[in-house]
């Protein structure tokens, strides 16, 4: 390989991509990369550069960058094909740098994000660590839950055994963060992460307990397929929801939860090109869950016996909780949501769980369809005999076509967008319709698009009582 310039070092692999020869100081990067000579090229950045050259048959050179855990390497590559099926390697301007110092609020606000999403139990706990709420959906958690949810107001390390500790009652919450717990009815094992609430200069005004287990549930055994009339076994509904969607979810999570790991470089120091694949990663598991939860909804909003709970529930209540938990992906793009105040309210007559379903699926296309530092708005309004929920946002709007199409299966809001499933506003308008309501658009493009969620309004709420009348009335009457 002949240049100009002088080269700093050399090297040969062969045509399974394996570093044959190679001197210093490449030699040693692909030591301290977990390499070894002759062995695969260890050095990512480098083993993506030797296979496009000997994909295209061509000679590539470019600046890559690596990193062997204390320092970040940067150097300049020419890789050419040596008519053999392997490669020569030249390099020249290397150059070494200190890692920069890791932010140990990211890391750890990272750290508390995996820890929520691999968590099969979550409670909140009070300052001194009593129980006041629990959610939990594994099977093996079910005893533990219900006895947490009977026992409120009680430590929760009653309800559990703290391994290396015999004291009836909770530690100081740092010991006991990170701590393996064994869980009654469970035989997995289990680790506790205990996130405070945060008070200025203060100590905590309470805990989130989440339970994360070293492994997975094993799936349960497959049930024989029902028969038809002819005996012949028949494909039931509710395959994905079923059976599907229950095996993916942890396994889909961890591998999210493990990018994020690789990403925010809490597994130690990492160069920048490596931390955006795993980013990449994690973008993609995230993306794969979001379709197996819209695909398991579908299965449900599709089902012929599908109904929802309907109970009393104030709107404004619904529309603040769904403002509060998209907050902090606005706040990333500097958008505004300007969500009803406390003191308002709206009853209505709907399912909450499906309500917010609704909203955060509304609120969530408005947030990715919005540009940076826009404002998102929730309003109530009160049209009679329905309770409607209105977010409009500042997007590029939609035009009337769009908005024929807009509620159809996998249709991404008419736009050339490469997340999503397609399937929210379509599971979102069958779950409006299921509690006696609608979910409605009105847009035009370049003024944005505003949805519409009707539901039933909750009129005896609404109403003054008959004492409430004869007060409003006679506003200086008083009871003896």
């Amino acid at each position: 390989m002949s240049s100009g310039s002088p080269f700093l070092a050399e090297a040969r692999t062969d045509a399974t991509d394996c570093l044959i020869t190679a001197g210093e100081p490449l030699a040693g990067l692909q030591i301290r990369c977990g390499g070894a000579i002759p062995g695969t090229v260890a050095i990512p950045a480098l083993l993506e550069l030797v296979r496009k050259a000997r994909a295209y048959d061509l000679k590539l050179a470019r600046l890559i960058r690596a990193s062997d855990g204390n320092e970040a390497v940067t150097a300049w590559v020419a890789v050419e094909p040596d008519g053999e099926g392997g490669c020569r390697i030249a390099v020249q301007n290397w150059q070494t740098a200190p890692l920069p110092p890791e932010d140990v609020g990211a890391v750890a606000a990272h750290r508390t994000a995996i820890d929520r999403t691999v968590a099969e139990l979550v409670a909140r706990l009070d300052a001194h660590q009593a129980v006041l709420a629990v959610e939990s959906s594994a099977p093996d958690l079910a005893e533990l839950a219900a006895a947490m949810k009977a026992g409120t107001g009680k430590p929760w390390t009653e309800f559990v055994g703290v391994e290396g500790s015999e004291h009836l009652q909770p530690l100081h919450w740092r010991l006991l963060d990170g701590a393996n717990v064994t869980v009654p009815g469970s035989q997995r094992h289990w680790r506790a992460a205990l996130l405070p609430q945060a008070v200025p200069a203060g100590p905590p005004a309470g805990f989130e307990l989440c339970l994360t287990a070293e492994a997975p549930l094993p799936p349960p055994p497959p049930a024989p397929p029902p028969q038809t009339a002819s005996g012949m076994p028949s494909n039931p509904p509710g395959l994905v929801g079923r059976d599907i969607a229950p095996v993916l979810r942890q396994p889909i999570a961890r591998i999210i939860a493990n990018a994020e790991t690789i990403r925010t470089r809490m597994a130690g120091p990492l160069a920048e090109e490596y931390s955006q694949y795993a980013a990449d990663i994690a973008a993609a598991g995230q993306h794969l869950l979001s379709l197996v939860e819209d695909l398991a909804d579908l299965e449900v909003v599709e089902a012929e016996d599908f109904n929802t709970a309907p109970d009393r529930i104030d709107l404004a209540d619904v529309a603040r909780r769904a403002a509060g938990i998209l907050g902090v992906r606005a706040q990333e793009r500097g958008i505004t949501i300007d969500a009803p105040k406390l003191g308002e309210h709206l009853p209505a007559i709907a399912e909450f769980r499906r309500v917010l379903q609704v909203l955060l699926n509304l609120v969530g296309n408005a947030i990715r369809y919005s540009p940076d530092k826009s404002q998102i708005w929730i309003r109530l309004e009160d049209a009679g005999a329905r309770a409607r929920v209105v977010v409009a946002d500042q997007g590029p709007g939609l035009t009337d076509e769009q908005q024929a199409r807009l509620f159809e299966k996998f249709e991404r809001l008419g736009r050339s967008d490469e997340t999503g499933s397609g399937l929210g506003l379509y599971i979102s308008r069958r779950l409006a319709r299921a509690m006696g309501g609608e979910l409605t658009v009105e847009s035009a493009p370049g003024q944005g698009a505003r949805f519409n969620l009707d539901v039933p309004a909750d009129l005896l709420a609404s109403a003054p009582t008959t004492a409430q009348q004869q007060q409003n009335d006679h506003p200086d009457s008083r009871e003896d």
